[in-house]
């Protein structure tokens, strides 16, 4: 029997983290990434305590998790008027086993790619090969349409293909001819990072603001000699009317055209204009998603990450699914080996439930506080008990994190996604 091979379209945190899981349980991957050279671009993100478990599980430990990014210690709304509304520890001081990192994007990426070359070799990836399309076969395997950089059309067949090509994945598009456009909100944001002093906690997550407009502030490396640490920042802007602008741009903006928003939000804690001011570039991009669909499989084909599931980013969950996307399809290859069975469980398992996460962060996702304390005082509070009550802050919040996978005793009580007697690859830290 020949040896199975599994065909990865994209080279980002999902198609990485799945080669990774692969190479780890002994299967062979091959990942087709377009660009030519892969470059540490973005800006920050969050890796949540599930995801970081099964980073620790790939042998990503702390030790290198550091070197792209800082542990977070903890989540903060403040309204407008720069009050408390909710905050609570993160990661392990609120008693996860694994901590939440905050992150360069670019940094994490690259770290990833360095850990598979070293593991899997340089053939493992293959810049420069976009994967436009497949073909199913009769004796069951699947062959990838390839075009390369160079213009050539290429055909590469192998046992399954993972499409983990992002929003405007192709794979997604074949399986979906009739999925509706990407859609958009009306909400804008401005991002940027900025050196300065982290806040609060020295490591805290903030959102600042009301449900139409709001600042992200977090730090995503560790405080230098004179106390500065990269701050990431997004500044957010919900129009009332989502097609009075092009919903379809990624460009660089100077801080001018935006900052005027946000002029006047001035603290004795935190001066926004200046932070945002203090960056070199900033970008201006829509908060978009892709409506679910009923199926992330087509036979030997399957969708992970953003090709699967494009979410607003307001439960910073993202990445972390894309990494338990790949650890939940490498343990079902594992339990019933690389097939067209392990994909439909793979679908079994994640499909509804992520789904049902992609519309719940159309609601705000955690910032729905936000909503409720604009519903019951206009954003406008003295005690922020008389508004919400604490009990429902906490409710509110335990249930987001039910439904998005890092609730602290089930997550703690579960057992690794991988068992670690059926790992064959390497997984000393790195």
């Amino acid at each position: 029997m020949a040896e199975p091979r599994i065909l990865i379209a994209g080279g980002g945190i999902a198609g990485l983290a799945l080669a990774l899981t692969l190479d780890q349980i002994g299967i062979r991957p091959i990942v087709f990434e377009s660009v030519r050279e892969l470059r540490p671009l973005g800006v920050g993100i969050n890796i949540q305590p599930n995801a970081v478990r099964e980073l620790y599980d790939l042998g990503i430990g702390a030790d290198a998790l550091d070197t792209v990014g800082v542990p977070a210690r903890e989540w903060a709304l403040v309204g407008r008027n720069g009050k408390d509304i909710y905050s609570e520890p993160r990661g392990l001081e609120a008693g996860y086993n694994w901590p939440q990192y905050a992150m360069h994007r670019g940094a994490f990426h690259m770290l990833l790619y360095r850990t598979l070359l070293a593991r899997a070799g340089a053939g493992a990836v293959r810049l420069g090969a976009r994967v436009t399309g497949y073909e199913t076969n009769p004796d069951g395997t699947v062959t990838a349409l390839v075009e390369t950089a160079g213009g050539t059309q290429e055909r590469e067949t192998g046992t399954l293909l993972i499409g983990a090509d992002g929003i405007h994945s192709a794979i997604r598009a074949q399986m979906h001819p009739d999925q509706p456009p990407i859609h958009w909100g009306g909400a804008v944001m401005w991002r940027g990072t900025t050196r300065a002093k982290p806040i609060r906690t020295g490591s805290s997550f903030i959102g600042l603001g009301t449900h139409r407009k709001r600042m992200v502030i977090y730090p995503i490396s560790h405080p230098d000699a004179q106390g500065l640490a990269e701050i990431n920042w997004i500044a957010e802007v919900t129009y009332d009317d989502p097609g009075a602008r092009d919903s379809g741009w990624f460009k660089p903006v100077e801080i001018s055209e935006f900052i005027h928003h946000f002029e006047s939000w001035r603290y004795d804690w935190l001066d926004v204009p200046a932070l945002l001011r203090g960056a070199e570039m900033a970008y201006e991009n829509p908060m978009i998603d892709r409506d679910p669909v009923p199926t992330w499989r087509d036979g030997p084909v399957a969708l992970i990450g953003d090709a699967a599931h494009a979410m607003y980013p307001t439960g910073s969950n993202g990445a972390s699914q894309a990494i338990v996307d790949a650890r939940v399809l490498g343990a079902k290859m594992l339990a019933l080996g690389p097939t067209a069975e392990a994909l439909a469980a793979f679908d079994e398992a994640l499909c509804g439930p992520v789904s049902a996460l992609i519309l719940r962060n159309r609601g705000a996702g955690p910032f729905g506080l936000l909503n409720l304390v604009h519903e019951r005082s206009g954003g406008e509070f003295g005690n922020i008990d008389d508004v919400v009550p604490p009990e429902e802050r906490a409710e509110f919040m335990a249930g987001y994190k039910a439904a998005a996978g890092f609730a602290i005793n089930k997550l703690n009580a579960a057992p690794p996604t991988i068992p670690l007697d059926a790992v064959t690859g390497a997984t000393v830290p790195v």
